[in-house]
This record gives structure tokens, C-alpha cells and sequence, in this order.
């Protein structure tokens, strides 16, 4: 089972109508399902506004990276030989 990753849902039919989808979400994001599987989020411009864009620095994104040196290791080696 997906979890979503918010509470406001809609299905395809009811993309027909967007204004209403966007009325009733309030500025959040909505999942939009299609046989009660995700297919994606639409989200509306004034909900982008209220993210706070933070850029991970330089030595966040080597630490990430070494950390996960062990586990994709493997598949490093065998694409090199591809």
C-alpha cells in the first residue's frame, strides 16, 4: 500500500473539473488516484510558495554519497564493465 503524502485525494473523473479539485484542497497538494492507485500530485502554484527551498552543501552531499559507497558499490562495478 502507498502512502500519501497528503491528505487531499481526487481521481481522474474528478480532474475534469480542476477548479473544483483546487477549491476544495485549499492551496495543498492533492493525489491524484486512478483506480485507487497514485498516479501523481497536482499541486497548485500557491502551495510551491510555501516551500523553503534548502540546497544540501557540499559537504552534505559527499557525506551522503560515502554513506551510501557500500551499498551501491556493487552496481558501480558492474555498469563499469557495460
Amino acid at each position: 500500500m502507498t502512502r500519501l503524502a497528503t491528505p487531499n485525494i481526487c481521481t481522474m473523473t474528478e480532474l475534469r473539473e480542476p477548479q473544483k479539485v483546487f477549491d476544495r484542497a485549499n492551496g495543498e497538494p492533492v493525489a491524484i488516484l486512478k483506480n485507487s492507485a497514485l498516479v501523481g500530485y497536482l499541486v497548485p502554484a500557491e502551495a510551491v510558495g510555501k516551500v523553503d527551498a534548502r540546497y544540501a552543501t557540499m559537504d552534505e552531499l559527499m557525506e551522503v554519497l560515502e554513506r551510501s559507497r557500500e551499498r551501491v558499490q556493487p552496481v558501480l562495478d558492474y555498469l563499469r564493465d557495460k
